[in-house]
């Protein structure tokens, strides 16, 4: 039993207290964060930890059946929370399609992660949801999340098989809705 289905239990079975969860999560809820945010521009206001704690905050009070449970209500708060920044960051008030860029950098410009992309990827997820639940689930922890497929396979459970396959047809649904959209 891994050290994190060993402290969800304990916080079921003997109310311990959400420190001792935290502690087992954070090292990976962090991983989680770090690889996500390698694709934001360098001076993105959000930094990894502070997407962490942020999604501690949001799922701290909930019950968790087991790791899946876990890992899934965590991805599901970061990809809300990033929509939510790409959102903030293409509001008008906030200078619209803007980009803020140290002139001394101007050359060495990096790729970086389209707001545009991560809005509609987040508009047509939720049709994905409500026809393929496992899917939706599976580009959760894929593209806002940036788990690999290993990663994700061990998380929801099941083979790497099956994530290639599902991402496969994620990806392919996703392209055909976004197209169409």
């Amino acid at each position: 039993m891994s050290e994190i289905t060993a402290a969800l239990q304990s916080r079921v079975e003997n109310g311990a207290s959400d420190e001792q969860l935290m502690a087992a999560v954070y090292e990976e809820l962090r991983a989680m964060a770090k690889k996500r945010m390698a694709n934001e521009p360098e001076g993105h206001t959000l930094q990894a930890t502070a997407l962490v704690h942020e999604v501690w905050m949001r799922i701290s009070d909930q019950q968790f059946e087991n790791r899946r449970h876990f890992f899934f209500a965590a991805s599901e708060a970061m990809r809300r929370i990033l929509v939510d920044c790409a959102r903030r960051k293409k509001a008008a008030c906030r200078g619209g399609g803007l980009q803020r860029i140290d002139v001394n950098e101007i050359d060495a410009l990096e790729w970086e992660q389209d707001d545009d992309e991560v809005l509609a990827i987040h508009d047509v997820l939720e049709r994905l949801e409500e026809r393929e639940p496992r899917k939706a689930e599976l580009v959760k922890l894929r593209y806002f999340v940036g788990m690999t497929g290993e990663e994700v396979a061990a998380a929801l459970d099941i083979s790497l098989a099956t994530v290639n396959r599902d991402w496969a047809f994620a990806r392919a649904w996703l392209f055909r809705e976004i197209s169409l959209g």
